[in-house]
């Protein structure tokens, strides 16, 4: 069974999702310490937490899934899967067709490969989904134009400040969803832009692309005396600004706007009370929804595409069950074929080469029924004829 855990942006605000996230962490480990779970691979973003697993045990009656948190999804194989590709065609992303999330599940892959949690189940679950976001974006315009978490925070402030021609901008964090954010502020004309981070070099590095300044994690408070919009998008487990933090800052501006689209939170709600626009994820919605009905018509296209991909990747499956029935008769075939030149050669009293020429003919031999049988044993699976594979198994078995 393919199971997948999940809360994301579609059924919680950001407040709700910071505790079921930890709720999901939970529920895992409980799973984990029941059925001793060796597959599975995490996703963790700013709107989106999930966990794919793969075990054989799991069933669906399990009494630990039966919870009572209507926010977390529960979803098991085929609409586990095809929520994955959809995923990773960036149709369930809160900004449709954003790129990042393609990235965010490829890393996720690898990460669960370097640290052996992610079998060969899973290994061509997550495959294909990658391929998958790639042939969507390659094929429709799903993802045409600037559309990113980064961009959406940008139109956001925009719609609150207008033109930020002239503005100071604060960009608090220069991972990959700062980038995103500079990326976007990089086409206006601002008046100065800076960069904070905690580890140094990097905020210089990014400061360096965009033209602006870098600056010490330590010195925030004079920046954000001085800037006119702050975004903020570390991977800090807990808040960096609040309101006791702002009372000590003598403020330039009166009608300071920040943006906070980390998950966790960043920022502070009290920073509200003396007077700054605080806006986070959840306020990118209406942004959201504008770029959804920009991209619409490519939904249908992206879902056959993904369909399509779907049934090939079932099919797959059903040729990894005989996988292991063809190698034990691959190895069976020879051992056989090993053993029966060896006492040929004995005979033959290699002085002319003959030994080489039998090994070589045994092997061809072997090559050829074995591409025969193979063949024939994938079609059964493809075709789901238990009664063929049942008795190829039988009758092949070295046991």
């Amino acid at each position: 069974m393919i199971l997948n855990l999940r809360v994301d942006h579609k059924i919680a605000d950001i407040q709700s999702m910071e505790n079921i996230s930890k709720d999901i962490d939970d529920l895992f480990w409980k799973l984990q310490e029941k059925y001793s779970i060796n597959e599975y691979i995490e996703i963790s973003t700013c709107n989106r937490k999930e966990y794919y697993i793969h075990n054989e045990h799991i069933c669906e009656d399990e009494e630990l899934l039966s919870h009572e948190n209507q926010n977390i999804i529960i979803e098991y194989d085929q609409s586990a899967i095809i929520h994955l590709l959809r995923m990773a065609s960036g149709l369930e992303s809160m900004i449709v067709g954003e790129d990042q999330i393609l990235g965010q599940v490829k890393d996720s892959k690898n990460k669960a490969v370097k640290n052996h949690h992610c079998g060969k189940v899973l290994d061509a679950v997550f495959t294909k989904a990658i391929h998958v976001g790639q042939v969507v974006r390659n094929k429709t315009n799903i993802n045409k134009g600037s559309v990113s978490i980064g961009s959406a925070a940008i139109d956001l402030a925009e719609k609150h400040m207008g033109c930020l021609d002239d503005k100071s901008v604060l960009v608090i964090g220069a991972g990959k969803m700062g980038r995103l954010v500079a990326k976007a502020l990089a086409e206006k004309d601002l008046n100065a832009i800076f960069v904070a981070n905690r580890t140094y070099y990097v905020a210089v590095e990014l400061a360096e692309v965009l033209g602006g300044e870098a600056i010490l994690f330590n010195e925030l408070e004079k920046y954000l005396a001085e800037a006119d919009l702050v975004i903020s998008a570390t991977s800090a487990p807990h808040t960096i600004i609040n309101k006791e933090r702002l009372l000590g800052i003598d403020m330039a501006h009166e009608d300071l706007m920040m943006v906070d689209i980390a998950n966790p939170r960043d920022i502070s709600e009290d920073v509200s009370d003396i007077g700054v626009k605080l806006f986070n994820i959840d306020d990118l919605r209406e942004i959201a929804e504008v770029n959804t009905q920009l991209r619409i018509n490519e939904f249908g296209e992206a879902e056959n595409i993904i369909n399509e991909e779907y049934i090939l990747l079932k099919e797959s499956f059903k040729i990894m069950e005989v996988d292991d029935i063809l190698a034990n008769l691959r190895i069976s075939m020879e051992e056989i074929r090993q053993r029966e030149t060896q006492k040929a050669s004995v005979k033959l009293a290699d002085v002319d080469g003959s030994a080489k020429i039998l090994d070589n003919l045994t092997n061809s031999i072997v090559n050829k029924i074995f591409f025969d049988i193979s063949k024939k044993v994938k079609n059964a699976a493809k075709q789901e004829n238990k009664e063929v594979l049942a008795a190829v198994e039988y009758i092949f078995d070295s046991d």
